[in-house]
């Protein structure tokens, strides 16, 4: 099923907008500062991915599973209404942990491990921090992560024709892009 580009792109735009709502900005350490950047840069990410190789069907994908994401965590988040660490509301689940983790998810299930791998270590850092900064405890940060894992799981397909694989050599490295017809 082939997608137009502007509906497609404007549909991962919509999950990316969705995302930058959860992330306020705010004076914090360092790392939770960090943390704040990457949550928006892993969907920036994938959306360069899906532009890069013009796969429309991929930014259908990051938008249902980003939709599907924000819904179960704000969903929770006030069915919830659970204090966090520092005192204020709606600590349960995570936000930009089930954000990050979905966008993780979904470069590991469509582009491979190759991308999936160094993304949700950038996830786990995401989590790290909130955690870090007094924003959430350990448990918000774990069904934060299974939301974003299970929502792109459930939406993203394999990206079938193209390969992304990381290359290192001694005086190189880089990402080689290849496709087998």
């Amino acid at each position: 099923m082939r997608q137009r580009l502007p509906r497609t792109i404007l549909a991962a735009m919509m999950f990316i907008s969705v995302l930058a709502t959860g992330v306020p900005a705010r004076a914090g350490s360092a790392v939770q500062t960090a943390g704040d950047v990457v949550t928006v840069a892993l969907p920036v990410a994938a959306l360069g991915m899906i532009v890069a190789l013009k796969d429309y069907d991929g930014a259908l994908q990051l938008a249902e599973s980003g939709l599907l994401t924000a819904g179960v965590t704000y969903g929770l988040k006030y069915a919830v209404d659970e204090r966090r660490p520092n005192g204020e509301r709606y600590s349960f689940p995570s936000a930009h942990t089930s954000a990050s983790f979905a966008s993780a998810e979904f470069l590991r299930k469509r582009y491979g491990w190759e991308l999936g791998l160094p993304a949700y270590g950038l996830a786990s850092f995401v989590a790290f921090s909130r955690v870090d900064a007094n924003q959430h405890y350990a448990h918000d940060v774990i069904a934060g992560a299974a939301i974003g894992i299970a929502s792109s799981y459930l939406f993203t397909r394999e990206y079938r024709g193209w390969r992304v694989r990381a290359e290192a050599d001694p005086g190189y490295y880089g990402v080689r892009l290849s496709r087998s017809w």
